[in-house]
């Protein structure tokens, strides 16, 4: 026999924020709990609105499953002394396993005698643990944030002010802060009335009626359908936002689209800072004609019905004007701020209290970023772009409009240093040194603005371990990764010669004209770790296998664009249609580098060969080697690849025909320089003892 079962928690309305990962939380510890209640049970849903969390389970059985089990303790010879007493082990296995010492048993595994519990119980009804297992998962259930009330000592995202507990149509007996479980839940604010749920399967369409849409998958169509339909009446371009869209969801439980007006006099504003007034402040959706171009309308989602939905418009209208006008004000109000005066503002904004003000900060990114350029070469006008993006990149943030939308940083420095007459490509840098902004974001791109941003993100990390800020576990709170991962991405995006070494070099060597906290050699070490998995991240995103990723890491990774060719090529002869044969050369590579390892030196004497193959191994290895070596140079791993696999005959000729561990001291060692010296070409490309076949 089974029965549905329906749990709402009603609540003040909860930050949009936190609700999607609420309802998540909900059915994941209510899963987790029929399981460990040993309850069966059909689908589970999940439903959830600004006011409420709830989850229906469906073919909940109305009996716990018996339990009959069979637990395994510790050996005889610990479970029991000499004259054949049960010892504390024993007793205490049996105290863990709810047995008396009496029914513990022993049974052979693997030639062992060990002592066994055997756990058995019979299910009891569900409707009797129902009432404390509800009650216990409500109340363990964490929030971002949490509140308290009344004098209630349970936290929660928010007060509680109902609850449906139905288990078939049976109501659930437990209270929480005073709160009693019943049938009745409440509809719209300001819409709908109670509404009593006599059975869950109810449950949606009761909410309904009372215009509470509680699915959230159906209340994300009817946004989009109705944006969409609105958009094709109109002609337009709206742009919907995932994390707008995530916003509005849960914003509101009846959505209705409607659309409003704003002054085109607004337009002359950059529109980056009208969409963000209109996103941040109002939850507006942007329009769009069909060539990209911000037209002045805006469309919002109302937490209600059509009714007045004319007067709703205008509402909005006005307070969109209102906002807008703020924005007119601190952009005209911005141009009257020179470059200069707003460089001298950040010697006031404390950047770290170890690391000084952000006008510090701006001064260590501008002597990184000099020798960036330095190190690769760039022609004369690049330097000076770059140098100059470097001095100004911070200035806006001084600025009102950055302080009102912090999110603005760069994009209105890109605009204020047009307006001031700066090179466009320095104005362009001054926005591009911030990407990549997130995971998915592009990197710069123009090789000023890679420049930059590469000095800003390594001086930030570099500066946070100098001082001992290094991410450990979740904890990131500078986004230390981020930063990193940004890096990785903009030296592949441009293809620059450019190695992490030389990244850490530079930031040090700006670091230690200014004193470091920490010895220069733990922080590159603590630098080399971090940065190792960010690569190996960039690796994995690539497809790349773990064998393939370590093999290729062993043999060093300061390389980006070299690591990640190598990586692709040592996975493509791994399982390729030559997989066979490469596997069998790598065999031949593997032992080169054993006996290798062995060497003390790689001076080879060739008059203290004994054998022909010595020679021929020796001089083939020779005559491979300039090819090899313009092969690594110019990133043509497959060839270089392909140039050593051409040695495989001779070294199977050469451990087929020579003793390496020669009696002979002098010649032994002179057969293991033989072989350390090709070892170490191997180990320009991978360590091959890493690949798993």
């Amino acid at each position: 026999m089974t029965r549905d079962l329906l749990l709402e928690i009603g609540l003040e309305e909860v930050p949009a924020r936190f609700v999607r990962g609420a309802m998540n939380q909900l059915k994941d510890k209510m899963v987790k709990w029929l399981s460990d209640s040993r309850i069966e049970h059909g689908d589970v849903q999940v439903y959830a609105t600004p006011r409420r969390i709830a989850v229906l389970i469906h073919e909940m059985a109305e009996k716990q499953s018996d339990m009959n089990e069979e637990a395994k303790g510790p050996s005889r010879k610990i479970a029991q002394d000499a004259e054949g007493n049960w010892s504390k082990a024993a007793l205490g296995f049996a105290r863990s396993q709810g047995v008396e010492p009496e029914q513990l048993y022993f049974q052979e595994l693997a030639g062992v005698e060990y002592v066994y519990a055997n756990k058995s119980s019979i299910g009891a009804e569900t409707a009797s643990i129902l009432p404390d297992g509800l009650l216990s998962l409500i109340t363990s259930m964490s929030f971002p944030k949490n509140m308290r009330w009344g004098s209630y000592d349970l936290r929660f995202v928010r007060p509680i002010r109902w609850l449906i507990a139905l288990f078939g149509q049976d109501i659930i007996p437990f209270e929480i802060t005073g709160v009693k479980t019943g049938n009745v839940s409440r509809g719209h604010r300001f819409l709908g009335a109670d509404a009593t749920v006599l059975e869950p399967a109810q449950y949606v369409e009761r909410l309904r009626e009372q215009h509470v849409i509680v699915d959230v998958k159906e209340r994300e169509e009817l946004i989009i359908s109705q944006i969409k339909g609105l958009a094709e009446e109109k002609s337009w371009e709206i742009a919907i936002k995932e994390d707008l869209l995530e916003e509005v969801l849960f914003l509101v439980e009846y959505p209705n689209v409607l659309f409003g007006g704003f002054d085109p006099a607004f337009l002359n504003i950059p529109q980056e800072v009208l969409i963000t007034s209109m996103r941040e402040h109002q939850r507006y959706f942007p329009v769009f004609n069909s060539e990209g171009e911000l037209q002045p309308f805006f469309v919002t989602v109302r937490n209600g019905d059509t009714k007045s939905i004319e007067l709703v418009a205008k509402g909005n209208e006005k307070v969109l004007r209102a906002r807008l006008s703020d924005a007119k004000f601190f952009y005209e109000e911005d141009h009257k701020l020179t470059i200069e005066h707003a460089l001298s503002k950040l010697e006031n904004i404390v950047y770290h209290e170890e690391l000084g003000s952000v006008g510090d900060k701006v001064r260590r990114i501008r002597a990184t970023a000099d020798l960036l350029s330095k190190h690769l070469n760039l022609d004369e006008q690049a330097a000076q772009d770059i140098s100059r993006a470097s001095d100004i990149c911070k200035f806006d943030l001084v600025s009102q409009m950055v302080y009102e939308f912090p999110e603005l940083q760069g994009i209105m420095g890109e605009d204020y240093a047009n307006k001031a007459g700066e090179r466009k490509s320095v104005a362009k840098a001054i926005n591009e040194h911030y990407q990549p902004r997130f995971s998915g974001d592009l990197a710069p791109s123009e090789i000023t603005g890679a420049i930059v941003s590469l000095a800003d993100k390594i001086d930030t990390i570099v500066g946070c371990f100098s001082i001992g800020i290094i991410p450990t576990g979740s904890q990131d709170p500078y986004a230390l990764r981020r930063q990193a991962a940004g890096i990785v991405q903009i030296i592949l995006a441009h293809g620059l010669k450019l190695s992490l070494n030389d990244l850490y070099d530079a930031s040090l060597s700006v670091h230690e004209s200014r004193g470091l906290k920490r010895n220069a050699a733990d922080i590159r070490k603590d630098l080399a770790d971090f940065f190792a998995l960010r690569v190996k991240n960039v690796l994995s995103e690539q497809g790349v296998r773990y064998d393939v990723v370590d093999a290729v890491m062993a043999s060093g990774f300061a390389d980006l664009s070299s690591t990640i060719e190598r990586a692709s090529v040592i996975q493509t002869f791994a399982a390729g249609e030559e997989r066979a044969e490469f596997k069998l050369t790598v065999e031949q590579f593997n032992r080169v580098s054993n006996l290798g390892s062995k060497a003390s030196s790689t001076s080879v004497d060739p008059a203290l060969f004994t054998e022909q193959v010595e020679t021929e191994l020796y001089e083939q290895w020779l005559q491979q080697r300039p090819a090899f070596n313009a092969e690594i140079e110019s990133r043509d791993v497959t060839k270089a690849v392909l140039t050593l696999s051409a040695l495989k005959p001779f070294i199977q000729n050469y451990f087929e025909k020579v003793m390496v561990m020669a009696p002979d001291e002098a010649v032994r060692a002179n057969r293991l320089a033989t072989l350390a010296g090709i070892a170490e070409d191997l180990a320009v490309i991978a360590d091959f003892s890493k690949l798993v076949w």
